[in-house]
C-alpha cells in the first residue's frame, strides 16, 4: 500500500508540471485508482456460482467503466457546447473534419476514467478470474479429478473448495491471472499507440503553427478563468441590488460592499449575446486575423462564421 501511494505521488507530481488538461487527465486517473482499490476491498464480492461468476464479473468491469464515462460525458463543456450548437444553429456549419475533432476531444476525454478503471480491474485479475473460472476445461487440468464439474471450477475464487482440489485451485488461479493481466497491459498498450497517433495527426492536419496553438490554449484558458469570475462578480452584484430593491437594504459583507461600490452593475446582456458566445467553435480567421472564441469573434464584431480554417 506504502507502494502505491508513493506511485501515485510520483504520477501526480508528473502531471502538475504539464498542462491543464494533462492535470485533469491525471487527477481523473488518480480517482479512479482509489475508486477501484476501494470498490475491490469493500465491495467486491465473487458469488461462486454458476452462471452467476460471469455475469457478476464483466459487471464489475463493464457497469463502473459505463458510468465513469457517461459521467465524463457529462462533465464536458464541449458536450453543453455541442447541444447548443444544434439546438441554436443546426449542424449546417459543420465539416467533417470539425465533427471528428469534437468528438474525439469528448470522447477522449470521457475515456480517460474507464479504462483506468478497466485496466486496473485486469490487472489485479479478481473480476476477470470471478468470471471465467467456470469455464476452464477439467481437460486441461493434469489429472483434475473426473467426478468434479464447472460448478466446483466456480467456487475456485472463493477458495472454498475441497482439499484434494488446492494445487489445481492455485493452478487455475495463476492461469486466468496471467490472461487478465496480460490483457490489461495490452489494452494500456493499444491506448498510448492510439494516442501517440492522434497526437501526430493533430499537429500534422492543424492550420497553426506549435507556438500559436500553444498560445490559442492558453487565451482560451484565460478567457474561461476570467469569465467565470467575472460572471460570478457580476451576479452577486445584481442579485445584491436585486435585494436591495425588494427589502429596501441589502446584508452585505465587506467584500462585497467594496465589490458593490468597485463594479457598478446597470443591467443584464440580452439574450442574443449570451446565444453568440455559446456554442461550438473550431479555429477561424477574419481578414487574415485568429479568432480564437466566440466570445473573441462577438467582441470584434464579425457576423457569420467566417473564412473556414
Amino acid at each position: 500500500m506504502a507502494a502505491l501511494i508513493a506511485e501515485n505521488f510520483r504520477f501526480l507530481s508528473l502531471f502538475f508540471k504539464s498542462k491543464d488538461v494533462m492535470i485533469f487527465n491525471g487527477l481523473v486517473a488518480l480517482g479512479t485508482v482509489g475508486s477501484e482499490e476501494l470498490f475491490s476491498v469493500v465491495a467486491f464480492n465473487c458469488p461462486c456460482s454458476p452462471a452467476r461468476n460471469y455475469i457478476y464479473g464483466l459487471a464489475a468491469i463493464g457497469v463502473p467503466a459505463l458510468a465513469l464515462f457517461l459521467i465524463g460525458v457529462i462533465w464536458n463543456n464541449h458536450t453543453w457546447n455541442l447541444v447548443a450548437e444544434c439546438h441554436k444553429r443546426g449542424t449546417k456549419n459543420f465539416s467533417a473534419a470539425a465533427t471528428f475533432l469534437l468528438f474525439g476531444s469528448i470522447m477522449g476525454r470521457a475515456s480517460v476514467a474507464p479504462i483506468t478503471w478497466s485496466v486496473i480491474s485486469l490487472l489485479r485479475g479478481e473480476a476477470y478470474i470471478c468470471a471465467l473460472s467456470e469455464f476452464v476445461k477439467p481437460s486441461s487440468l493434469d489429472k483434475f479429478p473426473a467426478e468434479y464439474g464447472a460448478d466446483v471450477l466456480a467456487k475456485f475464487p472463493c477458495r472454498d473448495v475441497p482439499a484434494n482440489l488446492t494445487k489445481f485451485r492455485d493452478e487455475v488461479t495463476r492461469r486466468l491471472r496471467y490472461e487478465s493481466q496480460l490483457f490489461g497491459w495490452l489494452l494500456i498498450g493499444i491506448v498510448a499507440v492510439l494516442i501517440f497517433l492522434t497526437k501526430c495527426l493533430k499537429h500534422c492536419c492543424s492550420p497553426l503553427s506549435y507556438r500559436q496553438e500553444a498560445y490559442w490554449a492558453q487565451y482560451r484558458s484565460n478567457e474561461d478563468k476570467l469569465f467565470r469570475r467575472t460572471a460570478e462578480v457580476h451576479s452577486r452584484i445584481l442579485a445584491a441590488k436585486n435585494v436591495k430593491q425588494f427589502f429596501g437594504f441589502v446584508a452585505l459583507d465587506k467584500e462585497e460592499k467594496e465589490l458593490v461600490q468597485e463594479f457598478p452593475v446597470e443591467g443584464v446582456q440580452p439574450s442574443p449575446q449570451w446565444n453568440a458566445i455559446t456554442g461550438v467553435y473550431i479555429y477561424r480567421e477574419n481578414k487574415g486575423f485568429p479568432l480564437y472564441s466566440r466570445l473573441h469573434k462577438w467582441a470584434k464584431g464579425v457576423e457569420g462564421n467566417g473564412p473556414t480554417p
